[in-house]
């Protein structure tokens, strides 16, 4: 799958999905104790707003070659290393962190979801900022996430994945179907069961979906 299309179609898909949400609906029942107004706006948020900001710290393999020995961190455009080398491994360091830390991401989530609310009607500016920044980024730069380095091709996935996930609860919430395009809905599918893979919980989800045995009451890889 190209990773670049699939994400251009599911920023597309959800631009498109937000601007069909009755009004009426925005301030009821999103996901958890967000509202579908900050439902929409953590999407916004972490899968939109902050890509071209992630991108702009990248640094190229070029840049971080021996063969410039004297060049500084700042020089060289970004992180020297790759601290994160799958998609997968993304969803799994946070889900790895103690107790108190991911308490702490989960609260800064929820406040960052309340600010983002502010930009739903640029949701389009946004994304079309998104794609633009995406159209500049090679696929093997290392950029800065809140996990360490990650190549390009593998963090983006991950902006995918928010948008066709949460993309699919402000359909449910919102009473309008979404329609993404099956590519990023496969694409976001093989990375949850690689996110469950990572976790070491594999045997659970391969029991689930070959029907052997239901998954544990509100299971989540994520």
């Amino acid at each position: 799958m190209d990773y670049r299309r699939t994400y251009r179609s599911a920023a597309v898909t959800f631009v498109d999905l937000v601007g069909r949400v009755p009004a009426d609906r925005l301030d009821g029942p999103g996901l958890g104790e967000w509202t579908l107004r900050e439902l929409i706006g953590h999407t916004v948020s972490s899968a939109l707003e902050q890509v071209p900001a992630v991108l702009g710290t990248a640094s190229s393999p070029a840049l971080r070659s021996p063969s410039l020995p004297g060049a500084t961190a700042a020089q060289r455009g970004g992180p020297q290393a790759v601290n994160i080398e799958a998609p997968e491994g993304y969803f799994a360091f946070i889900r790895d962190v103690p107790a108190d830390v991911y308490a702490a991401a989960v609260a800064a989530s929820g406040d960052d979801a309340r600010r983002a609310v502010d930009l739903l009607d640029a949701v389009g500016e946004l994304a079309g900022r998104a794609t633009q920044a995406l159209a500049g980024a090679g696929d093997d730069d290392v950029v800065t996430t809140p996990v360490g380095g990650m190549r390009v091709r593998d963090w983006l996935p991950t902006r995918t994945f928010e948008l066709v996930v949460h993309g699919n609860d402000v359909s449910a919430a919102a009473g309008v179907p979404a329609g993404f395009d099956p590519a990023a809905v496969s694409e976001a599918t093989l990375l949850a069961v690689r996110i469950a893979v990572a976790l070491g919980e594999a045997p659970t989800v391969l029991s689930a979906l070959t029907g052997r045995s239901p998954l544990p009451e509100k299971y989540s890889v994520v």
